[in-house]
């Protein structure tokens, strides 16, 4: 790595910790770190593949409720939260909600393919960014990273850690999210 791209990298870094720590939360969410901003905020457009190797981004939610996760097979953390995300999408999923996880993996679909078999993955859609390019655009400081994005895409939540996606207070705060028209 050259000297100025680890300069630009450094100051890219600690931009998005003065982000995370400066953004103000309007109310609490079901947990404690789940910040939610006093207005909805736009989301930066994001590109990801799917599983069969499609061009898609969060247009092709159109009308729904996104629960966007950020995460990768090599993180210890959304290893953990991934079942949780799974029985979530079981759970709410349908034509009001969807669970977008997109994997950071360099190693490409292959490799959450295996990883979803391993854990009993069945309801979450494999999604992929191997360039990594969707962590920096949205200013994930760390993996996992969820955002919740409201029905005409602006973001409404984000928590930066895991959760247990599908415990009680999660779903019915989703839920309720999902019954605003």
């Amino acid at each position: 790595m050259r000297a100025s791209s680890a300069v630009t990298w450094g100051k890219l870094a600690m931009a998005l910790v003065l982000l995370a720590v400066a953004w103000p939360a309007a109310a609490a969410g079901p947990t404690p770190e789940f910040a939610i901003p006093e207005a909805p905020a736009a989301v930066p457009q994001i590109s990801f593949t799917d599983g069969a190797g499609r061009l898609k981004t969060l247009a092709d939610y159109p009308g729904k409720v996104v629960l966007l996760n950020i995460w990768a097979t090599w993180c210890a953390p959304c290893r953990k939260e991934m079942p949780t995300l799974d029985r979530l999408q079981a759970e709410l999923g349908g034509p009001d909600f969807e669970v977008v996880a997109v994997s950071m993996d360099r190693g490409g679909p292959e490799l959450v393919k295996k990883f979803f078999a391993e854990i009993g993955v069945t309801h979450l859609a494999l999604n992929i960014d191997t360039s990594a390019r969707a962590m920096f655009t949205l200013g994930a400081v760390g993996l996992p990273m969820t955002l919740l994005i409201d029905r005409n895409g602006k973001e409404i939540g984000r928590l930066i850690g895991p959760a247990e996606w599908d415990a009680p207070d999660m779903v019915n705060f989703i839920r309720g999210r999902i019954a605003v028209k």
